[in-house]
């Protein structure tokens, strides 16, 4: 949690952006796994973490505009919850410990809120992604589940995204902090790239990584030596020499803020000249986004750079020909990145994506998405501004499937070599991704380390992990 003065400004930013309104908010609650007193693992809904910092479940709040007061609903503890869960601060305690003004029983939330639609006023909410939060918006509001979603309130949600999607320092300290933890993952995960290791053992030193760092996993974590396949969350496969090992993974710091990495190593600790040709082609890419990310850049323009460099490098060996421009406006380079560079990060690693991809990436200057596959796919295409944090994450992916539909079709057949194409079926996939802050004068990497990346890193990391990293896993 932050100081309560970053609450308290947070909700007197957003209340001048949204005057005379009345704006509710519901927490999370605890969600079952397989019965009702099993539960999965609690997470605070985003929104709330952001405006009231408040970690547990059972939780609702006001912001009145109207008279700049601001409500925590929330029931103190009984005897029957101390005794399984222990003590917790009363409502009252919790309330002052991010600077709200009052706070009243749970069951006064219904009432506050038909006082307010009684009165004629419109009461303003992001839209939910949960089941049991849509039914309980319905009850409060009077309406039917299914009107929830559509009736949210797209001033909130606009102004929201204006405040978080440029990070304040606070936030950004938490993310370079949280990177510590990010780059063990990753170093743990190409040490134990060994024949005999199984995507299971990878993922599962994944996750005991990220709790040491104070928090869970970001995201289901991508562990495979099938990384043609965007998200493959299988776990299945036995690691093979020759093969290529693809980890996409991240860990939430305490306050919850994401990392997302991905890093390809090479299974055995050598990568092959044909896989360092296709990666240094990635990284590339990858290293162009960082180099040209600056405020007043369009990120949809970093895209378009990337895939530029990757299609100058599929061309030097063979694998793509013709005009780089018109390769580039036929979306070409869509077979071998069908995806987009990146995405915005924080509190969630698609920051805000439960607003709506459309209004956090896009607005009137980048115009609406372009039907194109990978372009079509980018979900961050705005303009940068200085405390953006995004994510650089260029991939040349190798999927037989796709390839066969193409050629058969004779899609873009004058930019590839389909028959030069046939002999990396077996591939896999290469990606590479980083997080940038965008800075006043340009961009860095988010945290003060970068996780090992060129060949020789990559190879040196893995190579050191021959024994040391497979005895912990036969202990």
């Amino acid at each position: 949690m932050f100081s309560a003065k970053t609450y308290v400004s947070r909700r007197e930013r957003l209340a001048c952006l949204m005057p005379d309104s009345l704006l509710l908010f519901l927490g999370n609650d605890i969600a079952p796994f397989n019965y009702p007193s099993n539960d999965y693992r609690f997470r605070q809904d985003s929104t709330f973490l952001y405006l009231f910092g408040l970690d547990t479940p059972g939780l609702a709040a006001i912001i009145d505009t109207a008279n700049g007061t601001s409500t925590l609903f929330a029931d103190d503890v009984s005897m029957e919850d101390i005794v399984w869960t222990g003590p917790m601060p009363s409502a009252e305690e919790r309330a002052a410990l991010v600077g709200i003004d009052r706070a009243m029983p749970f069951k006064a939330l219904a009432e506050v809120v038909n006082r307010a639609l009684s009165a004629g006023r419109k009461v303003h909410y992001v839209p939910p992604y949960r089941g049991e939060t849509v039914i309980r918006f319905a009850e409060l509001l009077g309406i039917k589940p299914a009107q929830v979603v559509p009736s949210a309130s797209e001033s909130l949600i606009r102004a929201l995204v204006s405040l978080r999607i440029v990070k304040e320092q606070c936030e950004i300290d938490d993310l370079d902090k949280q990177m510590v933890f990010a780059n063990n993952i990753h170093t743990a995960a190409m040490r134990l790239a060994h024949e005999g290791v199984s995507e299971n053992d990878i993922m599962s030193r994944v996750q005991y990584e990220s709790m040491m760092g104070g928090g869970a996993v970001s995201f289901p974590p991508i562990c495979t030596i099938h990384g043609e396949t965007l998200h493959n969350h299988g776990y299945i496969h036995d690691l093979q020499n020759g093969k290529l090992l693809l980890v996409d993974a991240g860990c939430e710091s305490p306050n919850h803020y994401a990392t997302d990495n991905t890093r390809t190593t090479p299974v055995g600790g050598r990568f092959t000249t044909r896989q360092k040709e296709i990666y240094d082609i990635v990284l590339a890419a990858n290293e162009a986004v960082i180099a040209n990310s600056a405020p007043g850049v369009f990120y949809k323009d970093m895209h378009l750079l990337a895939n530029r460099v990757m299609i100058e490098g599929l061309k030097a060996i063979g694998l793509m020909t013709g005009d780089t421009d018109a390769a580039l406006n036929a979306g070409a380079v869509g077979l071998f990145m069908p995806h987009g560079i990146g995405h915005n990060l924080g509190l969630d690693v698609h920051d805000m994506e439960n607003y709506g991809e459309d209004i956090v990436g896009y607005d009137d200057e980048t115009g609406p998405r372009v039907n194109q596959l990978g372009l079509g796919s980018l979900r961050m295409a705005k303009r940068l501004v200085a405390g953006n944090v995004v994510t650089d994450e260029p991939g040349i992916y190798f999927i037989p499937e796709l390839i066969d539909r193409w050629r058969a079709a004779g899609h873009c057949a004058e930019f590839i070599n389909f028959q030069r194409l046939e002999s990396y079926k077996d591939f896999g996939g290469i990606r590479i991704e980083d997080e940038i802050l965008i800075t006043e004068k340009g961009c860095r990497l988010v945290g003060e380390k970068r996780i090992p990346v060129t060949t020789a890193e990559v190879e040196a990391e893995a190579l050191k992990g021959r024994t040391q990293e497979r005895d912990i896993l036969t202990q």
